[in-house]
């Protein structure tokens, strides 16, 4: 039994544009700015990612948007994710693949923030690792990780992901421990 297909696009489709199929899957937030040599409104698209839709329904606050984001950011300095990248100057050494001062200052980061949440092997700290650091969906996250042999469902994961955002406030500073408690 043969699927539908899909109409190619042709000479006059506005490439600029994201296809319907694209539109329909949301998560699409369009923002407009102005080109600062041209001073001509620009239209940009992006998609929103798990912790700018959970900021725009109100379901986590600014600061642990914040420490989410924070997190990420450490993670993908750190050079956790183990994606090999190919080094536009090549110098060569002894053999020894050396981290920079950088990268070890944020492996420490890092670690400290998965102790805060109770270890990698934690439902938090696996959270943090796999949906901020590697960035995987929450639903990939849930149906790759669960604990006892059951199943992790949206909502528990949400609230996995809620708790692990509401320490990592509370650890990297963002929120106050009379707030947080």
């Amino acid at each position: 039994m043969a699927g539908k297909r899909k109409a190619k696009r042709t000479q006059g489709d506005d490439l600029s544009r994201p296809t319907p199929w694209r539109l329909q899957h949301g998560g699409f937030d369009p923002s407009h700015d102005t080109d600062p040599d041209t001073g001509t409104v620009v239209l940009h698209r992006r998609a929103v990612d798990t912790l700018g839709l959970m900021l725009a329904n109100g379901t986590i606050t600014p600061a642990m948007h914040d420490a989410g984001v924070l997190f990420r950011s450490l993670f993908r300095t750190s050079a956790l994710d183990g994606m090999p990248t190919s080094q536009l100057l090549r110098v060569s050494t002894a053999g020894t693949d050396a981290i920079s001062a950088r990268q070890a200052d944020a492996r420490h980061r890092v670690a400290e923030a998965l102790d805060a949440l109770g270890g990698p092997a934690s439902p938090a700290g696996s959270c943090a690792w796999f949906v901020l650091g590697l960035e995987f969906s929450l639903r990939m996250w849930a149906t790759r990780r669960a604990w006892g042999g059951k199943p992790i469902h949206g909502p528990m994961a949400q609230g996995v992901l809620v708790a692990t955002l509401g320490t990592l406030a509370m650890h990297f500073g963002l929120v106050p421990r009379s707030q947080a408690a």
